[in-house]
């Protein structure tokens, strides 16, 4: 009974229409079937990995220590051994979500895989790097994850319209977003003009949550206005409230929905709390609400599978939300500001973690 009302708690959120993915992925999550009993028992509808989780796998994960002599004496190139290393991985991670790819008409069961972070400001490269990936894994339900750069924003239409399943990653701005909807509706419209089918053409934004109420609430701590402190918390939830209001009324997809093409969800990134007196699951509860998805590393999923409530909650007090995002400007914050900042921060981060990963496999 214990472990039926721990499992409805995560399924509780896929009944409320969204899907909750995972944010990690190594040899060893699938080996020792611990990806398939989530799948199975917990309902975990996707999966999402970047080059600091693959650094932390190969680091850590003693099959592919044991796989590195061979790679090294045949693939002149670390990069080249780093996809060897990793990629029948992803290609594993499909397979098991292929079943539910196919029963939900390919809406779910997807495992995202990033192109390398030293092409986030090369838009040709980051095309060819897709293209090349999306042929390598050779999966339907694989989605390439791509950095939403000014270049990896005009390097989606074209991915898009090569008819390959994109994840917008390292979204923190409302201009991101819609920069990032209008490319993927170019790629579909082109699509739709040269009369291919833009059925079964994924795609979803990546929005990064937790990040952007740190660095907020960091500039929240040195006013000097008292009130500043009631505000802590609070931007990232209410912005990303307001960005899945302005999605819903969004009637601009309807032309590429009569041709039967998947919308772009929203996805919730960066969803593990970061500050120790903050409830552990407050950004699964607080961003529940149909047609998105919130990825979650292993410990939030723990954590909300032991005490997480499942309830509608993006369609909280828009208005309210609107007067939270005054407040913040009354204050200074300009979360266009700080989300340049962030999207900088996280290309280095990732950028450094890919320069770490193919140092251990060089």
């Amino acid at each position: 009974m214990n472990n039926m009302l721990e499992h409805s708690r995560l399924r509780a959120v896929g009944d409320l229409g969204q899907q909750i993915w995972l944010d990690n992925l190594s040899r060893n999550l699938l080996a020792s079937g611990q990806l398939a009993a989530l799948i199975a028992a917990d309902g975990i509808q996707g999966l999402t990995s970047n080059p600091a989780i693959f650094y932390q796998a190969i680091q850590n994960d003693p099959a592919y220590q044991a796989a590195l002599p061979q790679l090294r004496t045949g693939l002149a190139t670390p990069e080249a051994r780093f996809e060897a290393l990793v990629l029948p991985d992803v290609q594993r991670a499909c397979d098991l979500f292929a079943p539910l790819y196919r029963e939900s008409d390919g809406r779910a069961g997807f495992v995202s895989f990033e192109v390398s972070p030293r092409l986030s400001q090369d838009i040709g490269g980051t095309i060819a790097a897709a293209k090349r990936l999306w042929a390598a894994i050779g999966r339907p339900n694989a989605m390439i994850k791509i950095p939403a750069t000014p270049a990896g924003i005009a390097a989606l239409e074209e991915v898009i319209y090569a008819g390959i399943n994109v994840n917008m990653t390292l979204i923190f701005t409302a201009s991101q977003i819609q920069a990032v909807r209008a490319a993927h509706r170019r790629g579909l419209a082109r699509r739709l003009q040269d009369t291919s089918s833009v059925q079964r053409i994924a795609s979803v934004a990546s929005v990064f949550i937790s990040r952007i109420d740190v660095a907020v609430d960091a500039l929240l701590e040195n006013s000097a206005d008292g009130s500043a402190v009631a505000l802590r918390g609070r931007a990232a939830m209410a912005a990303a409230r307001i960005a899945y209001h302005e999605w819903k009324n969004d009637g601009g997809f309807a032309v590429f929905a009569a041709f039967g093409a998947t919308p772009q969800w929203l996805l919730w990134a960066s969803t593990a709390t970061k500050h120790p007196d903050q409830r552990d699951v407050r950004y699964v509860e607080g961003l529940i609400g149909p047609d998105t998805i919130n990825t979650v590393p292993d410990a939030t999923l723990d954590a909300f599978r032991d005490h997480g409530e499942a309830a509608r909650t993006l369609d909280a007090d828009i208005e309210a939300e609107r007067t939270t995002m005054a407040q913040l400007a009354r204050h200074g914050i300009d979360l266009e500001t700080v989300g340049q900042q962030l999207l900088a921060a996280g290309l280095l981060q990732f950028e450094q973690a890919f320069d770490k990963l193919l140092a251990l496999v060089e």
